[in-house]
């Protein structure tokens, strides 16, 4: 089977020990192709140094809403820069965290929306983070329309995952899933259409309930397929194939 991990930050400090023994260990589970988001500035020469490096192992680069400290103005004309001299499969990680303790909401929806613009005109997927702001990154969508993209670790409801679908994005499902407990993000994987559903485990973040307690690994991907083809009583040979031709399709690389 081949797997994609749509949403790992093997770049990280947490991979600096073993980052190519994790990569080596992930491609023996069948793991093929990794897509690292970047989430500042700071890290955009690190991930493309990385992904230029190896094989199977393509760049997005992006400003993530949690980290408004990071980031500049400038950085968005920075952005543009790179998008001219590099391939980039997507603009991310970007959105707007609604979840965070009295967030600069404006300033998030600034820089989430420049970003889309971005994205808009270099014809170019984004990768989504949101949490607590579904409905408002839809209207920044209808606002700013991209080609489609995926949203990271969908939470929302599936009304609002129907809405992200009709404008071309598919929805990440990963570690949450091998947790029994998670009845609302299973229930989702199960009701929604697989055509609409990628994999991703956001290592080293987002563990998997059978690694409880370590740093998460795009190795444990296998878990997240398990888990889908559970809730889904679908073969896993067949919900691998179809995760990972969607991926494929909506980052360009069918």
């Amino acid at each position: 089977m081949e797997l994609f991990d749509t949403h790992c930050h093997l770049n990280v400090a947490a991979f600096d020990e073993d980052r190519m023994q994790v990569w080596q260990r992930a491609q023996e589970q069948g793991v093929r192709t990794i897509l690292v988001p970047a989430i500042d500035a700071a890290h955009w020469d690190g991930v493309l140094a990385l992904c230029e490096a190896q094989a199977g192992l393509y760049p997005a680069l992006g400003l993530h809403p949690m980290f408004l400290e990071n980031h500049q103005w400038e950085d968005i004309a920075r952005l543009e820069e790179y998008v001219a001299a590099h391939r980039l499969l997507a603009i991310g990680e970007i959105g707007l965290d609604y979840y965070l303790h009295e967030p600069d909401r404006d300033r998030q929806r600034q820089l989430f929306e420049a970003q889309l613009a971005v994205a808009r005109d270099a014809r170019l997927p984004v990768v989504l983070h949101v949490r607590k702001a579904h409905d408002e990154v839809l209207s920044c969508l209808k606002r700013t329309p991209v080609n489609g993209g995926t949203v990271h670790a969908f939470n929302g409801s599936e009304q609002q995952a129907r809405q992200y679908i009709d404008k071309g994005f598919k929805l990440g499902f990963g570690g949450t899933l091998t947790w029994e407990r998670s009845r609302k993000i299973r229930a989702l994987a199960r009701s929604l259409p697989l055509d609409a559903i990628v994999l991703e485990t956001d290592a080293p973040d987002m563990v998997v309930a059978q690694h409880a307690g370590e740093r998460n690994s795009p190795e444990y991907l296998v878990y997240c397929l398990q888990a889908l083809s559970d809730v889904r009583d679908q073969a896993p040979e067949e919900v691998a194939q179809q995760t990972t031709a969607n991926a494929r399709s909506v980052f360009g690389l069918s």
